[in-house]
């Protein structure tokens, strides 16, 4: 299925748009200052201009500025600017100079270990940092057509497939995001050759047995490497201390940990399930391990399957694609659409093992899930995906990325007594610029077209041009979401034409209205009756396979409108019987937001045990409130005012505590 490059997609969303805006303007330039701040654009510096000084942070610290330079890029793309250009040609020229003439470029070696290449790589990130790399490179060509920084990442790419062409098992990433970046460099060169090592790293996982042999001698070797490092960062400080606090690194991340999490770390590691290494990836039907990990090497196995789909050799993913997601949402995934319930591995544990507490639901895996739900809808055009795209976007996502566009949360949990909060950096700052790629990257996700019609996924405002001028197919779509549910799409055409709209009709919305030119089309009203008798089916009672598509085949011509009146219900969202956390407790929703009880709006209730009494449920617009808010209203059971929240807007103003899930009689 075709889709659009986001520089084609200009958002015009009175919700979406100020956050974009947000992104281009603080969010893209608070990261570069944090960067430089904490040593990790230093650390080429050091490398390619011989600057005195000392290396710092993690060994895959480049990756996090690399990720910066693709988030750069991508809101450049649609938000050009001149401060944000100089920035990225500036970086792109020292990342130039730090790789070495044969293509070899990762700091911590470099610095280090400079006769030391591919050590360790289930624990160590090189090439995870290459991927991160490569992706910045097709990001930045795309949004600015120059050469320079995609001439690095071929160089750099050409190196991978001559190191690893032929490697075995033992010579797969620990961290996988090389797959999905090779993929996405043969689609912008056509080098078959990038295709093939990216399946190559993808078929040969999950072949190295016993894996705790071959994890404990990474582990021990890692362990001797980070011992040198530690002494000569010692030696160098006693020296040189005013360059250690000149970049201090913030603390590392705190969340709550549940009992036992070290041995499950432990067993998680020593079998490979961490790691996804636990089995080829044909037979990895059920999520396991860290949730970053699973969802990138979805997406790696989504891209592969899509690009060979009408080839002679097809991959034959799909099947183990469709079950492991499937497994996932019935029974590993939050109402938020947040993945990972044990801390201790940032990743999945058992089945119905849901407890809002633990939730680790790290920020990076919603945006990794969002990656591999967009890749299956391409490649099955089933509306379930968009679905939890959407939920993802409102939810799980959006709640990284506070409203100052200047801090974020690391983990979400889904209840929390005050350990949690947001921090202007991370020692470990993944998160970050990984959401702004995704903002500025959101019109990608918004329509798609092929030869039997075009595909709205996502109801945010904005206008598409659809293929050539002489096709001369464009649509504009007015929407309100997530406050309201009227939307209303316009159609340009140069002339009369045949081909299908394909409309998604969301799960959350308990009826819907579509009409054409004024007129109602059929299929239209209230769902099933047994929408809400689904949600049991799913372990959080949020159940994305409720969404489908409506097809609409006619003859289009120039300035038809499609008017739609989603019904946003407030809903009450029990969890399976099975998730022994959330017995005789339920969580709110209405439309595509989930919504909580934070301590600062209800300071005089004790949040944890308040009895709802959903009946008195009522929506309420707060305009003062965050630029306008739809906040809802309710009572307890013993006659308390209760306000609700969306979700993504918690721990905005101050610390606070918060509950996703409240009690409820049983």
């Amino acid at each position: 299925m075709p889709t659009l490059p986001a520089k084609q997609v200009s958002i015009q969303d009175d919700f979406w748009g100020p956050k974009l805006q947000l992104n281009a303007d603080i969010a893209i330039f608070h990261q570069w200052e944090q960067l430089e701040k904490t040593g990790c654009i230093e650390n080429f510096r050091l490398v390619a201009d011989n600057k005195e000084g000392f290396r710092l942070g993690f060994f895959f610290a480049d990756s996090d500025a690399f990720k910066w330079l693709d988030a750069a890029a991508r809101v450049y793309a649609s938000y050009p600017s001149e401060k944000l250009k100089i920035l990225m040609d500036d970086f792109i020229a020292l990342i130039g100079r730090t790789q070495t003439a044969d293509g070899y470029i990762y700091t911590y070696n470099q610095f280090h270990f400079p006769e030391v290449r591919w050590t360790n790589l289930q624990i160590e990130h090189e090439l995870y940092c290459f991927g991160h790399l490569i992706e910045a490179a097709v990001s930045h060509f795309g949004a600015t057509g120059e050469h320079h920084l995609l001439d690095i990442a071929i160089k750099a790419a050409d190196l991978l497939v001559r190191e690893f062409s032929s490697a075995g098992p033992t010579g797969t990433p620990g961290h996988e995001e090389i797959e999905l970046a090779l993929i996405q460099l043969a689609a912008v060169t056509q080098n078959q050759a990038y295709l093939d090592l990216a399946q190559h790293f993808i078929e040969r996982r999950g072949r190295v047995k016993p894996f705790i042999t071959h994890i404990l001698s990474n582990k021990s070797s890692f362990e001797t490497r980070g011992k040198e490092v530690a002494a000569k960062l010692a030696e160098y400080q006693a020296v040189n201390p005013e360059h250690i606090e000149k970049f201090k690194l913030p603390d590392d991340n705190i969340s709550p940990k549940p009992p036992l999490g070290t041995l499950r770390w432990f067993f998680n590691t020593a079998t490979g399930k961490y790691f996804q290494q636990h089995k080829p990836v044909r037979q990895q039907t059920v999520p396991v391990g860290h949730s970053v990990r699973f969802t990138y090497l979805k997406t790696a196995i989504a891209m592969l399957e899509h690009a060979n789909q009408h080839t002679t050799k097809p991959a034959n993913y799909q099947a183990t694609l469709e079950t492991a997601w499937d497994h996932m949402v019935t029974r590993r995934m939050y109402v938020t659409g947040g993945i990972g319930s044990i801390p201790d591995i940032e990743g999945f544990g058992r089945d119905y093992e849901l407890d809002p507490i633990y939730s680790y639901s790290e920020t990076c895996a919603a945006l990794g899930n969002i990656f591999w739900n967009w890749e299956m809808t391409q490649i099955t055009n089933d509306a379930k995906y968009a679905d939890l795209t959407e939920w993802q976007f409102y939810n799980a996502a959006a709640v990284g990325l506070a409203q100052d566009g200047a801090s974020y949360l690391y983990n979400n949990p889904l209840t929390c007594e005050g350990q949690v909060t947001r921090q202007e950096w991370f020692k470990c700052p993944c998160c970050p610029s990984n959401i702004s790629r995704v903002w500025a990257d959101l019109g990608k996700y918004v329509f798609s077209i092929e030869d039997s019609g075009l595909w709205v996924h996502q109801y945010i405002g904005s206008e598409g041009i659809l293929g050539d001028k002489e096709q001369g197919l464009g649509v504009r779509v007015v929407a309100g979401l997530p406050w309201d549910g009227g939307v209303k799409i316009q159609l340009e055409v140069n002339e009369p034409k045949e081909f299908a709209m394909n409309l998604r009709i969301p799960s959350w919305c308990d009826g819907y209205e579509v009409k054409v030119n004024g007129e109602r089309v059929e299929g239209g009203g209230l769902r099933a009756q047994n929408f809400r008798n689904s949600q049991l089916e799913t372990a959080s009672g949020y159940d994305p396979r409720q969404s489908f598509y409506l097809h609409i085949q006619r003859i289009w011509s120039p300035g038809d409108v499609i008017e739609i009146d989603f019904e946003l219900g407030i809903q009450i969202r029990a969890t399976h019987p099975k998730v022994k956390a959330t017995r005789d407790q339920v969580a709110v929703t209405r439309g595509p937001l989930v919504y909580c009880l934070e301590s600062v709006d209800n300071p005089k209730v004790d949040i944890f045990n308040v009895q709802l009494d959903p009946s008195t449920l009522v929506k309420e617009f707060n305009q003062n409130l965050f630029g306008g808010t739809m906040l809802l209203q309710a009572q307890s059971l013993s006659g308390k005012p209760l306000t609700f929240l969306p979700y993504y807007l918690w721990a905005n103003r101050g610390e606070s505590q918060m509950t996703v899930y409240v009690n409820v009689e049983s």
